[in-house]
């Protein structure tokens, strides 16, 4: 086997060329001046309500889409303030019921809207007078068509008047939304922004938050009495609840106790995997390897059931190898960094957010934290729980990755969605599999906001009719459920970054990768329960490749919108190019709960492949969104199904079949990389970045050209290191052992 290669080099960073042109109408479209009327009449209405809400210092304004919208489809004249573009008021998202529609809501001044009245009736005016009460595209994309109008005797710009033109395309209507949850339990509420302090705007209401029920500036923890009042009063400011309290999901299968009688060493230098549970037994034989904190408020009653679970996870991340040696992975033994939060009952999602937040913050030498715990209950299919949201901010902000389980459903229970937290889009979701690779009949499925790829993977999680073997109190126990597929996840990662020193992106990215192997399989009923794929029980098979493939990575950091590097030598045989090649990239991105379904801030889009003679870009899955030789129209909705658009996992790859040849050579040989980077909110969260590339190369005829590759990079400035597994063990060994210096 080949090991992998680390590719250490620049990349440039450009700032891109893109103007926006003129607005312009989507083909074959056609807008009448009756359709503008009707949204002068939605707005009216928005004008009376909101004149009677005083309490509110803005309005809260969603607009109705006639599809998934790009950012470039949304409104840019409708509820614009001054100068700036609509895109800066969202203040949340969501889809429609049924084929998936965008609904995203806005908070302006009540001005905003008077303003928006009044200009929407000069361009009805202007299509009246001008355009005979319609146009269509043919007509309207003419720039010289407007050269006729006196726009100043209208007292409106001829590119405002374009842009509600436009709008009016994809709108097709303003309304209020009002939430319709039940005030029957205490629920975590968020608010739309709308600029005020959420404590003083509840007062408003008669509603006192106290500081310790605040997660955030917009999000707060309500009893059943304040969510009625909230509901009775100002039901539009909510922008999503969940009820607080969780009922665990199932996740454990038992059949008998067999009495431990194991040995293990004390532990040395191992690293630490950090575990977010219930509670731990320290009697167990392998209690020195854990340090264990109890985090449960001590006038909570425990019982002996409060111990399993959390003591099984840990028994796999110590010693699950020689627990279930048929699952030996190669990683040795890892100590554990144990924090109970919750109960065999139950947990308080409202105290775990806030547990969570103190721990990691608390813990800044663990870089992979396991998280088997998940609600009972299905996450919302319009935003992100509050709990996974809370996730993904400490990855965005800290060096650590989480791999969570994927939940479980009952043996009775259909298809049911997956549970909080296993809506983290920055973690890594790990549902189980039985031994034949099939799905194990308790996974509930993804997907998450009806388009991220969750759960992101799979491994072995027991099932009834081969249980995985864990330590309980009591002793050896057959168990099985997505709680003891994940600890095996987590092992993997952090042999990946704390042993072999690899960035957490590119670690996510490898893992992925060796689930995916070659197959790049696009079949939303997979996905949805088995994420990209299996991942191989050896660590070997994630940090090698076979003879006869080259697999290397690359990390970088975005810092412009387009960040490249031009000069990958892929090797050439008898003039051609005798490889297949794929590519798994990985980033951490900012998230906006607020926002809804539109949750990542930013999007990182992936190219690499070749130039052709005539110096333009080819790209190995034709996507040609954001290359600038020209422009290329790609739906919104298609752009996410086929390329991933706001994902932060993406997958690129070719298929090797019996009649694949060598690729032609161009004059420019080399192959290149670029990392196109576009914001949804603020212009400048991209900036800094981080993200991973796996890169595999496949000779069609299964020569080894490794050490030409490995020659031609250094020759073009590349530092090529080899992930050696040997010289990466000595290395943290010798980092971590004790120095004595004699005084």
């Amino acid at each position: 086997m080949n090991d992998i290669l680390n590719l250490k080099g620049s990349f440039s960073q450009n700032a891109g060329k893109q103007r926006p042109g003129s607005p312009k109408l989507p083909k074959n479209t056609t807008i009448r001046s009756d359709q503008i009327e009707v949204l002068i009449q939605d707005l009216l209405e928005m004008k009376e309500f909101w004149q009677t809400e005083l309490f509110l210092n803005g309005c809260l304004v969603s607009v109705y889409y006639n599809k998934i919208a790009a950012k470039i489809n949304r409104i840019q004249g409708f509820l614009s303030i001054g100068s700036k573009i609509p895109n800066s008021s969202i203040v949340g998202a969501k889809f429609s019921e049924g084929k998936p529609k965008h609904i995203i809501t806005h908070f302006v001044p009540l001005s905003v809207v008077e303003e928006t009245i009044s200009v929407a009736q000069k361009v009805k005016l202007i299509l009246n007078e001008e355009f005979n009460g319609s146009t269509n595209d043919e007509e309207f994309n003419v720039p010289n068509r407007f050269d006729a109008i006196d726009f100043e005797s209208y007292n409106i710009p001829k590119t405002r008047f374009q842009k509600y033109i436009v709008d009016t395309a994809y709108v097709e209507k303003f309304d209020v939304e009002r939430s319709e949850i039940e005030a029957k339990r205490a629920s975590i509420v968020t608010l739309y922004d709308t600029g005020e302090d959420t404590q003083v705007l509840l007062s408003k209401l008669g509603i006192k938050v106290l500081n310790e029920r605040i997660v955030d500036r917009t999000t707060v923890l309500l009893d059943p009495n304040y969510l009625a009042i909230l509901l009775q009063k100002a039901p539009y400011l909510i922008a999503m609840a969940t009820e607080n309290l969780s009922e665990l999901a199932p996740s454990d299968f038992y059949d008998s106790y067999t009495t431990s009688q194991q040995m293990i060493p004390d532990p040395t230098s191992e690293p630490t995997i950090g575990v977010i549970d219930t509670l731990f037994d320290n009697r167990v034989y392998f209690g020195k390897w854990v340090d264990f904190h109890n985090m449960i408020d001590p006038n909570i009653p425990t019982i002996d059931a409060d111990y399993k679970h959390g003591t099984a996870v840990s028994s796999i991340i110590v010693d699950g190898p020689t627990i279930n040696p048929q699952l030996d992975d190669g990683c040795g033994r890892f100590k554990v960094r144990h924090f109970g939060v919750a109960t065999n009952k139950g947990f308080n999602s409202f105290s775990i957010i806030r547990a969570i937040k103190e721990i990691v913050i608390s813990n800044p030498d663990i870089h992979v934290w396991n998280l088997s715990l998940g609600s009972n209950e299905e996450v919302n299919e319009n935003f992100i729980s509050a709990e996974g949201a809370v996730l993904d901010q400490l990855q965005f902000e800290h060096d650590v990755i989480f791999v969570i389980a994927g939940t479980n459903k009952q043996s009775n229970e259909g298809d049911k969605r997956i549970g909080a937290p296993a809506d983290s889009i920055n973690s890594v979701i790990v549902n189980s599999v039985g031994a034949n690779n099939n799905s194990a009949p308790y996974s509930r499925r993804g997907i998450v906001l009806s388009f991220f790829t969750k759960p992101d993977v799979s491994y072995f999680g027991g099932t009834t009719d081969e249980f995985m073997l864990v330590c309980e109190p009591l002793g050896q126990a057959k168990v099985a459920g997505t709680s003891y597929a994940a600890p095996w996840i987590a092992r993997k990662l952090s042999y990946l970054i704390d042993i072999i020193g690899l960035n957490k992106e590119i670690a996510k990215a490898l893992l992925i990768d060796s689930a995916i192997g070659w197959n790049n399989n696009n079949d939303l009923n997979e996905l949805s329960l088995k994420g990209h794929g299996v991942v191989p029980t050896r660590i070997e098979n994630i940090i090698h490749s076979m003879d006869d493939e080259i697999k290397f990575v690359v990390s970088g950091v975005s810092e412009k919108y387009d960040t490249y590097n031009y000069n990958f030598p892929v090797p050439i045989y008898q003039g051609k190019h005798p490889y297949v090649a794929k590519a798994t990239f990985c980033y951490f991105p900012k998230c906006s709960r607020n926002q809804g379904v539109d949750y990542t801030n930013t999007e990182l889009d992936l190219y690499f492949g070749r130039f052709n003679d005539k110096g333009k870009f080819v790209p190995l899955n034709k996507n040609n969104q954001s290359l600038d030789e020209e422009v290329h129209f790609v739906y919104e909705e298609d752009a996410r199904k086929l390329f991933r658009k706001w994902d932060n996992v993406k997958h690129i790859g070719e298929v090797l079949t019996n009649r694949t040849k060598g690729k032609k050579v161009y004059k420019n040989p080399m192959w290149g990389m670029s990392i196109k980077t576009k914001e949804r909110l603020n212009p400048r969260d991209g900036e800094g970045i981080r993200f991973g590339v796996v890169v595999t190369l496949k000779e069609i005829t299964g020569v080894n050209r490794i050490e030409d590759f490995i020659q031609q990079c250094s020759l073009r400035g590349w530092i090529v290191n080899r992930v050696n597994v040997e010289n990466q063990i000595d290395i943290y060994q010798t980092a971590e052992e004790d120095i004595h210096f004699d005084v």
